[in-house]
């Protein structure tokens, strides 16, 4: 299995939604996603990781602010508030969700 940006981007391009879900196995799930000019995410209910493609900004994360640009990879625990904010036009990501409802940490 192998999954390339452009052409994800390309697939995407042809949605009417700033995600696309593009592999699942088990509990992980595989998106990309390209939100335009802001970025509407509400807290999840699985773990969730980010591998940046391309483009750069700042990370809103539990209250907490850092900058990301290409190649970064962030975290999110589930039901955690989080959001992209100031970034550029090029900003492209990959979502990976895993693990169980309610995240890992979930007693």
């Amino acid at each position: 299995m192998k999954l390339n940006p452009k052409e994800a981007l390309q697939q995407l391009s042809t949605q009417d939604s700033p995600f696309l879900n593009l592999f699942a196995h088990g509990t992980l799930s595989v998106e990309i996603y390209k939100p335009e000019k802001v970025d509407l995410q509400q807290p999840h209910s699985r773990d969730e990781v980010y591998v940046v493609i391309s483009g750069s900004g700042e990370f809103l994360n539990n209250g907490e602010r850092t900058t990301f640009s290409q190649g970064d990879f962030l975290f999110v625990p589930a039901g955690v508030e989080h959001r992209f904010e100031n970034f550029t036009d090029d900003f492209a990501t990959w979502v990976l969700f895993y693990g169980p409802e309610g995240g890992e940490n979930n007693p």
